[in-house]
């Protein structure tokens, strides 16, 4: 009879199950208002209709109870008039022959977080043991008339007397603690389970919550501590600890407490997730930064212009090399366009599909190198905030294209070797080995031979770069292409400028043949684009502009300047006059529009570094 009234008057909702008829058998009170259900009408209704709003959590749940004998779930839903509401619940499964009933035990999660901020809410969710007048009679006879509920109980409960004697322990605290009830009744439970914080520091009693609940009155909730078990493991717990009080004295408490240790690994684990998300962020903000350069260069070098005999043999070998794995070398001057080709050799093979990522090893910081060839970790360097990828990790499935190779300090050259010969490497401040699968493509217009015989470039890695040899011929070579090459030039600044009719006539296609071009289809590109701006009407010329260009850098102007092969030296005080040009026309703005980056066709932060290497200052 007790025990019925205990079940009835609970101020948890129970409900009495029988699963394999998905039925309602019992129900107490507090059930029927959760529901706004009477018991007639609970009993009436399938257990599959009630939690019809989450039916396959429901099923989990059933099952683990039927497994393992007891079960506990925050994350079902329960149907509520025209509402649903989340619970938490504990259950147990007993089988008597081939009867089988499942106790559940049903709170909603809004009412828990009111009992953690209550203490009369505590008290109420104890009230069944309003009676314990006597501290170790009461306790015994609450176990004995009220089993069922407690071995239904997922929270561990156990009672302590004034002196922090144990007094009662449900099976719920055996389970979670390791103990049986047996050895901790009779036993200072603090010294037991609470005697060290998580570090392993001394706890000492009067610090203890549990003991201020029966010492000074009050209830005591907490919601981050430790419980040691019988192995020594630490138990991470949230509990409260509620004073029990006879004819006003206070003669013990009851501790509730909960295992929050799959609670706090699911917290660490969504913020592990959110940090991965956050660092995943990072790397395609990073990759986009990377590529949106690559898009560009992609679309303004959609194709390779000209049809003459040497860009024919070219072609034919860009060809026959596309669709294998080879690494591919691509030697000539400055403004060949041996990017044009290394995109072709990209484009026509099975990785096409993937990126092309460019680097520029002349504009590359010495101390930099690694990072930008294979990331780095957060803190690894100052300044390394964050984890960063590198360019092998980002053309992972794809192709990457190293320009002027021939910079590369000699230090790093054998981890380059590495990753072409084992295709792996780390980042820097990281000991896990990356692998990729990445196509090299390589171009210099150095002297790669002379400079392993300087002993500036590893023989070997000369050896494994130079698999497949392509020589990016002078425009001088192929003047042939000339008016294909300026009429395409002439298109393109014509709509940079929003000039339309404009045309260059074959006379003045002739006098552009009869140049050398030392700095080949680059310098084409940029004597049209100027001209462009500059011309007031509709035909192109060039009088005045190539008559410039021609002048010798030195002042020896005697002989053949026809054929005239220049220096390293010369070429350099021509790109120097050249780019001194384009920032007097410009009023000195390297970057934006206007500026001479852009006139030059030029990356603002190559052009910069091209400024500082030539020495050249404002006047």
């Amino acid at each position: 009879m007790n025990d019925q009234r205990f079940f009835s008057y609970s101020a948890t909702a129970q409900l009495v199950l029988e699963p394999f008829d998905d039925r309602i058998i019992a129900a107490n009170q507090e059930a029927c208002r959760l529901t706004g259900l009477d018991l007639c009408g609970l009993q009436n209704k399938r257990v599959s209709q009630l939690f019809g709003a989450d039916f396959s959590s429901l099923i989990v749940f059933t099952q683990e109870l039927l497994a393992n004998g007891r079960g506990w779930s925050d994350n079902l839903l329960i149907n509520v008039a025209d509402n649903q509401q989340r619970l938490e619940i504990s259950g147990r499964c007993s089988q008597a022959g081939d009867e089988c009933h499942l106790y559940l035990s049903l709170q909603p999660l809004d009412e828990i977080e009111q009992l953690r901020e209550q203490s009369d809410a505590n008290q109420h969710y104890l009230s069944g043991i309003s009676h314990w007048s006597r501290v170790s009679g009461i306790f015994q006879e609450f176990e004995n008339e009220n089993q069922l509920l407690l071995e239904a109980a997922g929270e561990g409960i156990y009672g302590v007397d004034a002196k922090g004697i144990t007094n009662f322990v449900n099976p719920a605290a055996e389970h979670i603690l390791g103990y049986s009830a047996a050895e901790m009744a009779g036993r200072n439970m603090h010294s037991m389970v609470h005697h060290s914080h998580s570090d392993g520091s001394h706890f000492k009693d009067e610090d203890c919550p549990i003991f201020s609940a029966f010492r000074d009155g009050v209830v005591q909730t907490v919601e981050d501590d430790v419980f040691w078990s019988k192995s020594g493991q630490p138990i991470d717990v949230e509990y409260t600890s509620t004073p029990i009080l006879d004819n006003g004295y206070i003669i013990g408490a009851v501790v509730i407490f909960r295992d929050v240790s799959q609670k706090k690994a699911y917290k660490k684990a969504l913020l592990e997730a959110l940090a991965e998300v956050e660092s995943l962020k990072d790397r395609l903000e990073m990759e986009n930064a990377y590529l949106q350069e690559e898009i560009k260069s992609k679309f303004n070098h959609h194709r390779i212009i000209g049809s003459s005999p040497p860009l024919q043999n070219i072609m034919q070998q860009i060809n026959m090399v596309a669709p294998t794995k080879a690494t591919v070398l691509i030697t000539g001057e400055s403004g060949t366009g041996k990017e044009l080709l290394a995109r072709a050799i990209h484009e026509g093979s099975e990785r096409s599909g993937r990126s092309l990522i460019r680097v520029n090893c002349a504009a590359i910081p010495q101390d930099l190198f690694e990072s930008e060839f294979f990331g780095h970790i957060k803190g690894a360097f100052t300044g390394a905030s964050s984890d960063r990828p590198g360019r092998f990790e980002l053309a992972d499935g794809g192709s990457i294209f190293l320009d002027e190779v021939g910079e590369i300090p000699l230090h790093l050259q054998g981890k380059l070797l590495r990753v072409l010969q084992e295709q792996e490497f780390e980042r820097v401040g990281e000991a896990i080995t990356r692998r990729v699968d990445v196509r090299i493509i390589t171009a210099t217009n150095r002297d790669l031979k002379q400079m392993v015989i300087e002993g500036r470039f590893r023989e070997d890695l000369y050896f494994r770069l130079n698999v497949f040899p392509i020589e990016s011929v002078p425009l001088r070579q192929r003047k042939e292409d000339i008016p294909k090459l300026a009429q395409h030039f002439l298109s393109k600044a014509a709509i940079r400028a929003n000039k339309s009719s404009l045309r260059i006539p074959l006379h003045e296609i002739e006098k552009l043949k009869a140049y050398d071009w030392p700095g080949n289809v680059r310098e084409l590109e940029n004597v049209i684009e100027r001209q462009v701006i500059l011309v007031r009407g509709d035909i192109i010329r060039f009088e005045t502009l190539i008559s410039t260009v021609n002048t010798p850098v030195n002042d020896d102007t005697s002989g053949d300047t026809e054929h005239q092969v220049l220096t390293e030296y010369e070429l350099r005080q021509v790109e120097r006059k050249n780019i001194i040009r384009a920032l007097q026309y410009c009023d000195g703005r390297v970057f934006g529009k206007g500026g001479a980056a852009e006139m030059l066709e030029l990356k603002p932060t190559t052009l910069s570094s091209r400024i500082k290497k030539l020495r050249i200052t404002k006047s």
